[in-house]
């Protein structure tokens, strides 16, 4: 009998999911618009500053791994 009712509650999730109506399905297109954005920002920041950016890396490698 409880076995059923399990069944019968995700039967009943998968149904609400495939409807639409799942509380928990969140903003799909929102989250994209954020990732796309942030990879636009991103690139605008390194593309003008990518030497500068470099050298600070490797200055900071540098110094990490030459023990001083």
């Amino acid at each position: 009998m409880r076995l059923m009712t399990l069944f019968l509650a995700a039967l009943a999730a998968l149904a609400a999911r495939l409807r639409g109506e799942d509380p928990e399905r969140g903003d799909v297109p929102g989250w994209v618009m954020i990732t796309v954005m942030t990879a636009a920002l991103v690139l605008a920041i390194l593309v003008p500053f990518r030497e500068a950016i470099v050298n600070a890396v490797q200055n900071a490698l540098d110094s990490v791994t030459s023990g001083g």
